[in-house]
């Protein structure tokens, strides 16, 4: 796939874009059923990579994605593409670099206020939330700057 300017502009996610360009749609296998299941979820970049994670506590996709690391990202925002992609596990360091990141996201006033001005707990998260590296299957958007 020759990667098109809306789609990297669409993946070049940060710190100051609004909260609906962290919206996306997942298609995972079902861990039990092999069925496609899709959802809404939000994603990260961090240092220059992208990441699913959520609030603690168990999530169907989480564990789909345990079983079959295997899926599909649907871009939603300014562009509407599918890009095939890998769950990939993450090491301690970069768990608490990501998950640190995600919650001085969550924590910012905009964002906060859309859920509740709750503050969000680091150790929770670190320990109970689940975290993967999205890996895409495009040479060209792994590369992107």
């Amino acid at each position: 796939m020759s990667l098109d300017t809306a789609v990297a502009s669409a993946l070049q996610i940060g710190p100051d874009s609004p909260p609906v360009e962290y919206t996306i749609d997942i298609t995972t296998v079902g861990a039990r059923t092999g069925q496609p299941r899709r959802i809404e979820v939000w994603f990260h970049r961090v240092d220059e990579r992208w990441y699913l994670t959520g609030v603690p506590g168990p999530r169907n996709w989480y564990a789909n994605l345990r079983a079959n690391p295997h899926f599909t990202v649907h871009l939603k925002h300014g562009v509407t593409v599918d890009l095939p992609a890998t769950a990939a596990s993450v090491d301690e360091q970069t768990r608490r670099r990501v998950i640190t990141t995600v919650l001085d996201l969550q924590n910012r006033p905009d964002i906060a206020a859309r859920t509740g001005g709750q503050r969000h707990d680091l150790e929770a998260w670190l320990a109970f939330s689940p975290l993967v590296e999205i890996v895409f299957d495009d040479n060209d958007i792994r590369s992107l700057p």
